[in-house]
């Protein structure tokens, strides 16, 4: 996850041996020769790239103290690293009073810099992660907290902060996946209804025999099993919002009655002897073609009507792909915290893999397959066989494959066509045993047919496949994993079924 990082040093040397460093672990360098220069891009057009400060406490003019003391009380959340000479006790203490988040005594050797801005990124990460659910538990999220850099999101928060100024009901359209509840939860914060209560209904999650009961409420005695009072919840949003998600799964005389509550503004509970007056703020959200619904009869046209007076739409992940890394980015920040891993980022290739995919689950899936990479990753960095899932439904490969020794092929009577240029230029290419010799001893008679000429098992097939990749890559299993595109949990589940022996 590359960041922005300002340097701020008035020596030429020490700036260059930093910028050093902090390229090397990917991030963009900004850089500042004194505290003047430092404060003006911190308070220009753009402070708001800036992620992190590494800053020298003694400078000729305005020194580091100067600078944490005009900018960190207009940006707390800014993470400051301090460099100085003089590493006592009183000026550590000092300088993280004034809002440092670590103190680096010079010369710094590269391994203590990456640390400490390793450290102070990620309790950034977590920081924002720690707001924005408060935020969301509070009620308060608003757009700015919304992870959402595409032109198309862009518009969609415009229309949402609009239809936030008013009482208006408001339908939101997308694919399942897309985020429709965190739109409701923004236009919620970006009213004046922020800070009250927000409350979900999954109309598709209720049966249909409950739902009056949850969206109305009812009295004691109501009906059999109601032994106690209970509010609906058009009650519990009372001065708030209620987000109706899946109103397309409404039972048809639900909606009859959805229409009346909506209309005069008051509910009745079941069993009650008279109706009660309610305050709400009405977000619906459906992923299904409502107008089909109601020429196919499933869906009442006056209750559409109601609900579609201001309408949403969110586009799928797959035409915002401006929004795939950010989210990713996010995501891995996120999960690494929580499972105790120390991973900085990932590699071009899976990049370019998640940036290339179609997201049909949008992101929930994205969000998913980043914590089972989290998951599985051994390293500092998610790499393309973090990913095997996605590779899979995208039928991509990793790199280009060395073709395998003397492999006969499948099928019966086929000759083994000549490789294409660009193939026996790719092949050229690849990297590590692509062009090693094969080694000696290796099967060479891989067949798809047994001694009587019936096609082998597909099982048998696969394990002379997994006994080959063993051999030529000399029991190494990540290679072998990678080469057969399968994970190692997968390899070492099949070496084990398929009692295959493992040489070092």
């Amino acid at each position: 996850m590359a960041k922005t990082i300002l340097i701020v040093d008035d020596d030429p040397a020490q700036t260059r041996l930093i910028s050093a460093v902090v390229e090397r672990d990917g991030h963009r360098v900004m850089t500042a020769g004194g505290g003047n220069e430092a404060i003006a891009t911190l308070e220009g057009a753009r402070a708001g790239e800036i992620d992190l400060v590494v800053l020298d406490l003694v400078m000729p003019e305005t020194d580091g103290w100067a600078v944490m003391e005009r900018v960190h009380p207009a940006r707390p959340e800014l993470p400051f690293i301090v460099l100085t000479g003089h590493g006592g006790i009183d000026t550590v203490v000092k300088a993280m009073q004034a809002g440092a988040r670590d103190f680096v005594v010079k010369p710094a050797s590269p391994e203590r810099l990456q640390v400490s801005i390793a450290n102070a990124l990620k309790l950034e990460a977590l920081g924002k992660e720690i707001t924005r659910l408060k935020k969301h538990s509070t009620g308060q999220l608003t757009f700015d907290d919304l992870i959402a850099e595409s032109p198309a999101m862009r518009k969609v928060g415009k229309i949402g902060e609009r239809a936030a100024q008013s009482n208006i009901p408001i339908l939101i359209e997308g694919e399942s996946g897309v985020g429709k509840e965190m739109i409701a939860r923004a236009i919620q914060g970006s009213s004046d209804r922020a800070g009250r209560p927000f409350v979900t209904v999954n109309c598709g999650a209720i049966p249909e025999n409950l739902v009056e009961s949850i969206l109305f409420g009812h009295e004691k005695g109501a009906f059999t099993g109601a032994t106690e009072k209970h509010a609906g919840k058009f009650q519990e949003a009372h001065g708030g919002t209620l987000f109706l998600d899946e109103i397309g799964e409404l039972p048809l005389d639900m909606q009859v009655k959805l229409l009346r509550a909506l209309q005069e503004g008051e509910v009745d509970p079941v069993g009650a002897k008279k109706p009660i007056k309610v305050d709400i703020r009405l977000i619906s959200a459906t992923n299904r073609d409502l107008i089909q619904a109601v020429q196919d009869g499933t869906f009442r046209e006056d209750l559409y009507y109601r609900l579609n007076v201001f309408p949403v739409a969110v586009p799928p992940l797959r035409e915002r792909r401006e929004d795939v890394a950010p989210l990713t980015d996010h995501f891995i920040a996120r999960f690494a915290a929580e499972e105790g891993k120390p991973i900085r980022g990932m590699d071009a290739d899976a990049r370019s893999l998640l940036e290339g995919f179609a997201w049909p689950g949008n992101v929930r899936q994205l969000e998913n397959a980043v914590f089972r990479a989290v998951v599985l990753c051994d390293t500092d960095m998610l790499c393309f066989e973090d990913f095997p899932q996605i590779a899979s439904l995208a039928g991509a490969q990793a790199r280009p494959k060395p073709r395998l020794p003397d492999i006969q092929p499948a099928v019966l009577g086929a000759a083994v066509p000549a490789a294409a240029p660009q193939a026996q230029s790719a092949f050229a290419a690849a990297p590590s045993y692509a062009d090693e010799p094969a080694y000696e001893g290796l099967p060479s008679d891989i067949t798809a047919l047994d001694e009587s000429g019936n096609l082998k098992k597909l099982e048998d097939m696969e394990a002379d496949m997994i006994r080959l990749a063993i051999e030529k890559y000399e029991g190494h299993m990540s290679e072998v994993a990678r080469r057969l595109g399968i994970g190692r949990s997968t390899l070492y589940r099949k070496v084990r079924d398929l009692g295959i022996e493992v040489r070092a």
